[in-house]
């Protein structure tokens, strides 16, 4: 079985970077177009398939599969309100971006605001990726790999030796696509494992709910549905950990943000040949967000009735379920596939980092003269720098706990802020850049206090003041904690309207000169895709049937 694990890894990763060099090598990466943006040249499929891959990644599928193990379908929220986001930034974002001709996200904020917005932007970004994104995708991937693999056992080595041995090899393997690939080679292998990911990732359900089904799908998806009705309510259950009404609040906002403004998923439609393909790419891949419950939700379900709530930490639902439910012989193909899912996030967001650097850092204000065959040079050695700046701090991330809902809060630190500032940018056209930098600042500020200084002081209150009130019971204690302070979803929205209070009070006292005029660029044809409306309607209408049909 080990042999054909091996097997199965070594010729599937082989064949994904055959088929990227062959797709790559006539792309011209000494440009910037070509190295960050594949020369402009990719089509809806690829967009979609990388989209898909660069967000999918072991710390989701493993933790919001914990997440549904632990508070059933509600959940669901973070896969089928990702489809709306995709279809706002198809119809309204996208357009903006391209006429204006961005490699950057960050780049539109300095012909919006000025170049030091810029900079402190792709500085947030950076931060974030390198501290929080590549460490944690590095060590929750190596973990699943080192489980797959029994790697301790297979060379006699300890478990925190075979974790290091994992993380730099996947390290150095995403290292050698993203920095030395460009976006092109990225897309292209995302798209491939895409369709791995979508088989495996689907064939764990299928398994799972045919071994509690002795043997047939529809009995298994009916014991499941019949022996714990309430776990498929869409709108879950008071103090779960996505509570329905977070979906009006911070949830969308937070949807947006990673859709339609973090560089390492827009940087895809950044680099479609035409608006119309572009639009298609998100429109394809959001129709395939609805189905993520599927493999992101489903397995976590099937594991809670599967092991009967039994299980000692909620993450391990996914692993458990694959080694228990998947035949031995297609354990090899799934940890080739897994792996594939583990890669496109690492090299996306260290391709993003790389792009981020060498536009908005060393061009602009390192070597302003430099050529673009300079610049990609430069970025490529950021990359490297980078990644093993990752690969040294992944293994210290060893008790991190539910790494997905803690990601999800710790990453409102820098998103929210920008989000807002790229908001006000576009609807407003006098807005000062002064108002941006304090919309930054105080954004950031104002949630590193909420979350880490007032919500622990009064949950530790509140739990001091239930237990000598004589409450022991753990499930009282959580829903006592829950309601001890706001959900850091509805922090996110709260401080999203307060900033943009705050920078539109700056325009109308202080507002810039000149409006604001966005001038298009002529970069790919901006022609929208003809049904770009009815088919994101459409998406919008499933999506909103689906929580209507589950509504307890």
């Amino acid at each position: 079985m080990d042999f054909l694990a091996i097997f199965s890894f070594a010729g599937f990763t082989s064949l994904v970077a055959i088929i990227a060099w062959y797709a790559t090598k006539s792309t011209d990466e000494k440009s910037s177009d070509g190295y960050f943006l594949g020369g402009r040249s990719l089509t809806a499929g690829v967009i979609a398939g990388s989209l898909l891959l660069t967000n999918l990644s072991t710390e989701q599928i493993v933790g919001l599969n914990g997440s549904a193990y632990k508070d059933g379908l509600s959940v669901m929220a973070w896969e089928t309100l990702a489809a709306i986001a995709m279809v706002v930034t198809a119809i309204f974002l996208l357009p903006r971006y391209l006429k204006g001709g961005l490699t950057t996200v960050p780049q539109f904020l300095a012909t919006r605001f000025d170049v030091a917005t810029k900079t402190i932007t792709s500085g947030l970004f950076l931060t974030g990726y390198v501290v929080v994104l590549l460490p944690v995708i590095l060590y929750s991937g190596s973990v699943a790999i080192s489980g797959m693999f029994n790697v301790p056992e297979m060379f006699d080595i300890s478990e925190s030796t075979a974790l290091v041995c994992c993380i730099w090899g996947i390290g150095i393997i995403g290292s050698i696509y993203a920095v030395f690939g460009g976006l092109k080679a990225v897309a292209v292998s995302d798209s491939i494992n895409a369709i791995g990911l979508l088989i495996g990732g689907l064939l764990i359900p299928v398994f799972g709910l045919m071994a509690i089904g002795d043997g047939s799908v529809m009995n298994g998806l009916d014991a499941l549905m019949t022996t714990n009705p309430e776990r498929f309510d869409s709108t879950g259950e008071h103090g779960q950990e996505v509570p329905f009404i977070t979906i009006f609040t911070g949830m969308m906002l937070v949807q947006l943000f990673y859709w339609g403004t973090n560089q390492q998923i827009i940087q895809r439609a950044l680099g479609a040949k035409s608006l119309a393909e572009g639009q298609k790419g998100l429109l394809l891949a959001s129709f395939l967000k609805i189905l993520g419950p599927l493999i992101l939700v489903l397995p976590g379900m099937i594991a809670y009735h599967y092991f009967e709530g039994g299980l000692a930490s909620s993450d391990l639902a996914y692993p458990e379920l694959v080694r228990a439910v998947l035949p031995k012989p297609m354990i090899g193909f799934f940890a080739a596939v897994l792996f594939g899912a583990i890669l496109s996030s690492f090299n996306s967001v260290l391709n993003s980092s790389v792009t981020l650097f060498g536009i908005d850092i060393y061009k602009q204000h390192i070597n302003k003269n430099a050529t673009e065959a300079t610049v990609v040079k430069y970025g490529k050695i950021f990359g490297v720098c980078l990644a093993l700046a990752a690969m040294f701090i992944a293994p210290l991330i060893a008790n991190a706990g539910s790494l997905f809902n803690y990601l999800q809060e710790i990453n409102g630190i820098y998103s929210i802020p920008i989000f807002t500032i790229i908001v006000v940018g576009y609807v407003t056209k006098r807005v000062p850049a002064i108002a941006a930098k304090i919309g930054i600042f105080s954004g950031s500020a104002l949630y590193i206090v909420s979350q880490f200084f007032m919500k622990p002081y009064f949950i530790e209150k509140a739990l001091i003041k239930a237990e000598t009130a004589g409450v022991k019971d753990t499930a009282k204690l959580a829903l006592v904690e829950a309601d001890a302070y706001p959900h850091f979803l509805h922090v996110m929205a709260i401080l999203f309207v307060a900033n943009i209070i705050i920078m539109l009070l700056i325009g109308k006292i202080a507002p810039r000169k000149e409006a604001y005029n966005l001038e298009y660029t002529k970069q790919v044809d901006i022609v929208p895709y003809k049904y770009v409306k009815h088919v994101g309607i459409t998406i919008t209408v499933v999506v909103v049937a689906i929580y209507i049909y589950f509504a307890k």
